[in-house]
């Protein structure tokens, strides 16, 4: 295999040792990675006075390609969210969360989900104001969601693509069109479009999200590939997370035409930075979605396989799986089993 160089963003937080654990994982499985370290969050600030040096941007421009730990965005610095931010720079049009169970006998068995969120629109374009009456300058407020048939297109387009390609059986799109009539009925409208360029191939259908939320709870085996606007897609996603037992074991990717980020999606838990207790699989199941990404399956499979069996033996999980392992101990089981 070819090296491939990857920008690497440690993070904030627990977010370094959950990298390094994850780096010694991927290296010892063989990965053909030469890795580029640039900084972000509150270390990109104290570095270099900004949570999102020019440096790391122009890594990512010529890699294409980056692995980051949780970031933490500095109060009254720039942004409103650094990750918003980056997925704005790069046009990262599509996040992609898996949700799978590792571990049998839990509140769900056999969960096999991946949603594909739409990432750049809706009502996290951030266009809001105040609305001032009287002597009340913040008497009401307003967010505008905005929805392109171009933006909706793309990402149900990448939804279909993504169950073709890893041969899923069906995608379905879920919506709030029946209230937000013009928004979410033009999601819907470009959605029911592009599915039916996979008639044939992939079955399709389409859910109210209220309902949805619901039968993801009840009968979380009638889903398979889901799609959806911004905002649902981020509450509905952590809602799967769930049901393979929390944001610890949810990794997700941020996908464009000309870039890529890959996390882990929890925060950067500063409660516990320090402690080496800090539990790297959502950061090792990352970067096995890296690998895929850059055409190192076969290296992924064996850092999938090894982890999933790390977790299942329970000789070196961290305590929010209820081990007594520590954020070192745990690399160094899956490292062993990588054999």
């Amino acid at each position: 295999m070819a090296v491939r160089t990857i920008t690497l963003i440690p993070g904030d937080g627990i977010g370094p040792a959950i990298t390094d654990a994850t780096v010694r994982v991927l290296d010892a499985a063989g990965a053909a990675i030469a890795w580029e370290t640039h900084l972000a969050g509150i270390a990109g600030v104290e570095a270099s006075g900004s949570p999102l040096p020019e440096a790391t941007l122009e890594s990512i421009r010529r890699t294409g390609v980056a692995l980051k730990g949780p970031l933490t965005t500095p109060v009254g610095v720039g942004f409103r969210s650094v990750n918003v931010a980056l997925r704005k720079e790069f046009d990262l049009y599509a996040n992609v969360r898996p949700a799978r169970t590792i571990v049998p006998g839990g509140r769900y068995d056999n969960i096999d989900l991946v949603l594909i969120r739409e990432n750049t629109e809706g009502l996290y374009v951030g266009v809001e104001h105040y609305i001032g009456m009287a002597d009340d300058p913040k008497a009401a407020a307003e967010s505008v969601m905005i929805i392109t048939r171009y933006g909706a297109e793309r990402a149900v387009r990448f939804a279909f693509d993504y169950a073709v390609q890893h041969g899923r059986r069906k995608v379905t799109l879920v919506h709030k069109a029946n209230i937000l009539k013009y928004t979410q009925g033009l999601f819907l409208e470009a959605g029911k479009a592009v599915a039916k360029e996979y008639e044939g191939r992939v079955e399709f259908d389409e859910m109210i999200v209220d309902a949805a939320a619901m039968n993801l709870v009840l009968k979380p085996e009638r889903f398979d590939v889901l799609v959806m606007e911004n905002m649902f897609g981020d509450i509905l996603s952590d809602l799967i997370a769930g049901l393979v037992g929390g944001l610890g074991l949810a990794p997700g990717g941020n996908i464009g035409k000309n870039a890529a980020i890959f996390e882990p999606v929890h925060g950067s838990a500063p409660d516990i930075a320090g402690k080496g207790i800090a539990n790297p699989s959502a950061m090792i199941l990352a970067g096995c979605m890296m690998l895929e990404h850059i055409g190192q399956a076969d290296v992924a499979a064996r850092v999938r396989t090894a982890l999933e069996t790390t977790i299942r033996a329970g000789d070196a999980t961290t305590p929010d799986l209820g081990g007594t392992g520590t954020t070192e101990s745990f690399a160094e089981a899956v490292v062993r089993r990588l054999g």
